[in-house]
């Protein structure tokens, strides 16, 4: 895909859309550093922090890029981490939004000015 994925605008897919297949959703993971696929039908990555205080900043950090593109992560914060989990409900399953998402967090990530 050209262009970056952090930069796009994330447009969700129109209902009734299939969710993307394994070889649809293979070039887009292969642009994200750090994410998986778990069970074909969600984007998830860890990331690390020093502490909770750090984890909680990140995630104070990525709400209004989530908000601002109307596509929310699943989160689970605990001492030092934050589990991020992305997926597209309404198509059960992954969209190109999810892989959009993912890059942004990445971005807010490395300027968020955390240390892992």
């Amino acid at each position: 895909m050209p262009g970056d994925l952090a930069d796009k605008k994330i447009v969700p897919p129109k209902s009734g859309t299939p969710p993307l297949r394994l070889e649809q959703f293979q070039p887009l993971l292969a642009q994200l550093e750090g994410w998986r696929v778990e069970d074909g039908k969600k984007l998830i990555k860890i990331y690390k922090f020093k502490n909770f205080v750090e984890a909680v900043r990140f995630v104070n950090a990525l709400t209004p890029v989530a908000e601002e593109q109307g596509h929310h992560p699943d989160l689970y914060v605990t001492w030092g981490e934050v589990r991020a989990s992305l997926s597209t409900h309404s198509i059960g399953g992954l969209s190109e939004s999810d892989f959009s998402l993912a890059s942004k967090l990445d971005r807010v990530y490395q300027t968020a000015g955390t240390s892992a």
